[in-house]
């Protein structure tokens, strides 16, 4: 159905393509997230993960 619907606004060659192209782009992006993680504050965005948030309290 969706294939349907991207024929007929992109065209099947464009949708062959990006066939190809999304394994490559997801891993690309995971490879970006866990970039973007581990050169900022990681704690920052480790936060709002709920099994990890509870690990590392404020001792205030």
């Amino acid at each position: 159905m969706v294939q349907k619907i991207l024929n007929k606004f992109v065209g099947a060659k464009y949708v062959a393509i990006l066939r190809t192209w999304v394994p490559n782009m997801v891993a690309w992006g995971t490879v970006g997230g866990v970039a973007l993680v581990h050169f900022t504050d990681w704690r920052l965005i480790l936060d709002y993960v709920p099994y990890i948030k509870g690990k590392f309290k404020k001792d205030e």
